[in-house]
């Protein structure tokens, strides 16, 4: 029986992998009057770091909204493994830097999911908050405002938040782009430190130095599936040059 995608992604049927954390097949998705994805096929290795790769407009950030449950898919389906619900960071540019915010209070936003929006945290959650900000070392940004933060220390905020969510999921969406060589580095070393303790990491990106690092690549091209399985694998020059870029 073909089960279509609704808004409760279902569990994976048991004749899947068990490696698997997230399978979807023949999904697609967009926006009114102008589709994105088309009848994308691919799964997510649990415990591992996969990136999503493609030139801007390849439909990377629908598909990551599509796995965050942010964005419906209009057909296919849609499979999580148990577990928590996915952890969701956006652009930097998506959260403006004009929000008087600091940067403790966008951390403990993370906790909004499992709180509620006007509910006061608890110890417990005022815990996992710390926890999350002294791994990301930005314990002692906690009184900055947001907007008054470096590219790499506002990124590692926004992380922080995802970790707050206490998901085994986390999904990003270009955690490096705009930020210096140094930042670069650190985070992907950090994303690398949490697929090691536990966290299966998706980041959309077209940065292929941080493409590489991943353990498992997903190759759009307007919109399609052009590859998957290993960098080594996927990111071939001759699988790059064929790649459509929009427009």
């Amino acid at each position: 029986m073909t089960i279509m995608f609704n808004k409760h992604p279902l569990l994976l049927p048991a004749d899947r992998p068990s490696h698997e954390r997230v399978w979807f097949s023949h999904l697609d998705a967009g926006y009114p009057g102008r589709p994105v994805l088309h009848q994308l096929t691919a799964s997510i290795t649990g415990l591992a770091m996969t990136a999503l790769v493609g030139p801007n407009g390849s439909g990377k950030s629908t598909l990551l909204g599509v796995l965050a449950g942010v964005i419906d898919a209009t057909s296919g389906q849609l499979h999580y493994a148990e577990g928590r619900p996915p952890a969701f960071v956006p652009q930097r540019g998506a959260v403006g830097d004009t929000l008087p915010l600091t940067a403790r209070q966008t951390v403990e936003m993370g906790r909004w999911g499992e709180r509620g929006l006007w509910r006061r945290l608890t110890r417990q959650d005022r815990t996992v908050v710390d926890s999350a900000m002294e791994r990301l070392g930005i314990a002692d940004l906690g009184a900055r405002q947001l907007g008054e933060l470096s590219g790499g220390q506002r990124q590692r905020v926004l992380i922080a938040q995802g970790l707050a969510q206490q998901s085994d999921l986390l999904l990003l969406d270009e955690p490096t782009t705009g930020l210096d060589p140094e930042a670069r580095e650190r985070i992907t070393a950090l994303l690398t430190d949490l697929v090691a303790d536990g966290t299966t990491v998706v980041q959309a990106t077209h940065d292929l130095e941080a493409a590489r690092s991943a353990d498992a690549c997903l190759l759009l091209s307007d919109g399609r599936l052009a590859g998957q399985g290993s960098p080594e694998k996927v990111l071939t020059p001759a699988a790059l040059s064929g790649i459509r870029q929009p427009g």
